[in-house]
């Protein structure tokens, strides 16, 4: 009875500890549901060894760390990294396949920048003819007929200028050359000769051996001339279209905007309009000063073909800053082959003041704040066209930046407004023991 009586006694201890260790148990999984404690992972083969066992000591449960989430490893500023880099990749592809497409309807895109560059210069003057009383239709074909007229009449005094200074250029050119051989004989740079010589005769080799290549590029030219008469054919009416229809396709155009952004497009469409008109008046305001004054200067200089040189310099007047180079490097070519020297160094003063009243003085007044853009974005938006499109995009480039630099403040700023409109409209947000006492979204 005795032996049975301990070993009675000793089971109900094991039994009794069993149910001391299950209550832990049952305490700690309750805790883990409600978040109080880590939960630890424990094999079902170490609780059942430990039950048997039935030893006094405290039970060893392995546990098993839990892996942590990859996100919070990765530091923060990796992470924003990788997150600007993929979107600034993906704007790099959509770029990339833009310029491609650009690329391969480069005569249209060209042709419609020219009509909207055309259509920002006489618009004011379809607007006058309709306060005076004129239709809609008669006012733009007035306005865009006398347009193309002034604009072919420039065009055909240049040729004709040219034509009637050639055989006279090229006489003026030939005793510019052999003024300048005999000034590098002269010179004390001891020239021989010979070497001027050999210099001309391998000049004309060269044009000999690349005689196929000329021809192909004559060739060309002639491709390139079929080009250009269809690009003028297009940009004529593209701007009569959108002399006459301008609101009426610019309505059509916001339609394909989506809803949310129409409002701000909305007020982003005129105000580029207008920095794209004021862009236009005040670059041929500013061409007009500099091809009248240079010219006036060339002409007192006796340059030959002063007037088809103010022409050219009013022309390349549309190019900023690169335009104004190139035209002041042909005048002083031109004076330093057919006048001398000294004649070329007073039309590089002349050239060089002009520019300096023009960047100076003429742009800030006369272009003001409206189109102001740093001068390195314009070297950049004229290399980057020349390089895209030729001299259509060098030409195109500055307005279009122009007008993407006011879009773009536009939309920030009517950001801004919305932003500070809605969180108006919703009211000041709950701070202090206001907030302690706001539920979260989704709790009561």
């Amino acid at each position: 009875m005795a032996m049975r009586a301990g070993w009675l006694g000793r089971l109900g201890s094991k039994l009794n500890r069993m149910e001391e260790r299950l209550s832990e148990r049952r305490a700690e999984v309750e805790a883990e549901s409600r978040g109080d404690l880590p939960r630890p992972v424990a094999s079902d083969r170490a609780l059942a060894a430990a039950a048997a066992t039935g030893s006094s000591g405290p039970a060893v449960v392995p546990v098993v760390p839990e892996r942590p989430d990859p996100v919070s490893v990765v530091p923060w500023g990796m992470r924003v990294a990788a997150e600007v880099s993929w979107r600034l990749l993906l704007l790099a592809g959509m770029l990339w396949v833009l310029m491609k497409v650009i690329s391969e309807v480069r005569l249209v895109v060209l042709a419609f920048a020219a009509a909207m560059l055309v259509t920002a210069l006489l618009q004011p003057f379809v607007v006058r003819l309709r306060r005076l009383g004129l239709p809609r239709g008669l006012a733009t074909a007035v306005t865009a007929i006398l347009g193309f007229v002034v604009i072919g009449l420039v065009g055909w005094f240049v040729v004709w200028q040219v034509m009637e200074n050639l055989d006279d250029l090229s006489d003026r050119v030939r005793d510019g050359i052999n003024e300048l051989k005999l000034w590098a004989l002269d010179s004390p740079f001891h020239v021989t000769e010979k070497q001027i010589t050999d210099i001309a005769k391998n000049l004309s080799e060269t044009i000999g051996t690349n005689t196929e290549q000329i021809t192909s590029a004559g060739l060309q030219g002639v491709t390139v001339l079929v080009e250009v008469l269809t690009g003028i054919l297009l940009a004529m009416f593209s701007t009569l279209f959108l002399l006459y229809d301008g609101k009426r396709i610019w309505t059509w155009t916001l339609g394909l905007v989506p809803a949310a952004a129409r409002p701000g497009v909305a007020g982003a469409g005129p105000r580029a309009w207008r920095t794209l008109t004021a862009y236009v008046r005040g670059t041929v305001l500013v061409a007009l000063i500099d091809a009248i004054f240079i010219g006036l200067g060339l002409y007192f200089l006796n340059v030959p073909m002063a007037v088809p040189l103010a022409v050219f310099i009013f022309l390349f007047a549309f190019i900023p800053l690169v335009g104004a180079v190139v035209s002041g490097a042909l005048a002083v070519v031109v004076s330093l082959v057919t006048q001398g020297v000294f004649t070329a160094l007073m039309v590089l003063l002349v050239v060089l003041a002009v520019q300096q009243i023009e960047g100076h003085v003429l742009q800030p007044f006369i272009l003001g704040r409206a189109v102001r853009v740093h001068p390195l974005a314009v070297v950049l938006a004229v290399a980057a066209g020349g390089m895209i499109a030729g001299i259509g995009g060098a030409v195109v480039a500055v307005p279009l930046v122009a007008v993407t630099n006011t879009v773009v403040g536009y939309l920030r700023a009517y950001s801004r407004e919305q932003l500070l409109h809605d969180a108006d409209s919703v009211g000041p947000s709950p701070h202090g023991a206001t907030a302690l006492g706001q539920a979260e979204p989704g709790q009561k």
